[in-house]
């Protein structure tokens, strides 16, 4: 998810009670939500390095125990006074703990059996910045500094924000069990038809920043992927998308394959990437080489992918360059 996701989750575990059992919870908390993000320091080394250092070993449960003394250090740094160790230790592990939780949500998706297993795992539940699921948190963010306004007129006693706050973290698993039911009969309506003639290999649906009832629909065929709008309150008409054809390899294709396939850009996609594309575009200069395109079409398609991993292959196999590109919205 979003930092903002992250680190208003944490406010909001701060507010629904964890601030009456330590002194500096909110600041821990706020530190802890967000600390497996530390990876982002991978983009020093390069957009490919970053692609496969992140949501790496720091987002794996294991490294939770570890994570979750920085967050204590840190302010420990700058408190006035001591406090308890102990729980302060322990609202930072409940605070580390969210972060791969939320990330699992989407279809970036999380390795967190690292260093015993790479396999990435994936909800395809919420939107990277799910507009839902922001609101709730927003809503017990800013209700306290509301209600502080409004008691100032009445002359009321403010609110502490703690109903709010357990209003927003119960919201969060009540919306993940509805987004389950629509993904589970979205991939139900998607694997029950045949596309051209063609029965699906494997149907994906990623969900939309808005309605619940609105996802994006992937389809792999043998020869194609399909792209659609799907829309569970409506008719499915598989005729009604965007069709992908995979390309047909020949010798010199299949070569430029297995030259970029070596190649550390090449190796950290496609151990990230889930329904890769390829393309091939004959160079003039050099003369003979093939530029080889690889992307995900999770996160973008034609002619504006998102993540796409390049390489000029020259015709005696060697790779003139390669590298990762993730090119936003």
């Amino acid at each position: 998810m979003d930092p903002l996701t992250h680190t208003l989750t944490g406010l909001a575990l701060s507010r629904a009670g964890l601030n009456r059992r330590s002194a500096y919870a909110t600041p821990i908390l706020l530190l802890a939500a967000n600390a497996p993000d530390i990876d982002i320091l991978a983009w020093i080394a390069g957009p490919a390095a970053y692609l496969h250092y992140h949501r790496h070993l720091t987002h794996a449960f294991v490294a939770i125990p570890f994570l979750a003394l920085l967050p204590v250090l840190v302010v420990r740094l700058f408190a006035r006074k001591p406090f308890d160790w102990k729980w302060a230790y322990l609202v930072s592990l409940m605070g580390v703990a969210t972060h791969p939780l939320l990330d699992w949500m989407n279809a970036y998706g999380v390795r967190c059996w690292l260093p015993f297993s790479g396999e990435w795992l994936r909800g395809d539940l919420a939107s990277l910045g799910d507009i839902w699921i922001l609101t709730a948190l927003l809503l017990a963010a800013l209700a306290p500094a509301l209600a502080k306004l409004v008691s100032s007129e009445i002359g009321a006693r403010p609110s502490s924000g703690r109903g709010w706050a357990i209003f927003a973290l119960c919201f969060l698993p009540l919306f993940v069990g509805a987004r389950y039911v629509l993904h589970e009969r979205a991939l139900a309506v998607l694997d029950a038809r045949l596309y051209g003639g063609q029965a699906p290999l494997r149907v994906a649906a990623f969900p939309t920043p808005f309605s619940p009832f609105y996802w994006k629909g992937l389809v792999e065929t043998g020869p194609f992927y399909a792209l659609y709008d799907l829309n569970l309150l409506g008719e499915f008409d598989p005729a009604v998308g965007k069709t992908l054809y995979k390309p047909e390899l020949g010798p010199a294709e299949a070569a430029a394959i297995e030259a970029a396939r070596r190649t550390p850009a090449f190796q950290a996609f496609l151990d990230f990437s889930k329904y890769p594309l390829w393309r091939f575009t004959a160079q003039e200069d050099p003369q003979s080489a093939i530029r080889v395109e690889v992307m995900d079409l999770r996160f973008g398609a034609p002619p504006h992918p998102r993540f796409v991993a390049t390489a000029l292959v020259l015709p005696n196999g060697r790779v003139e360059q390669s590298g990762f590109q993730y090119q936003p919205r």
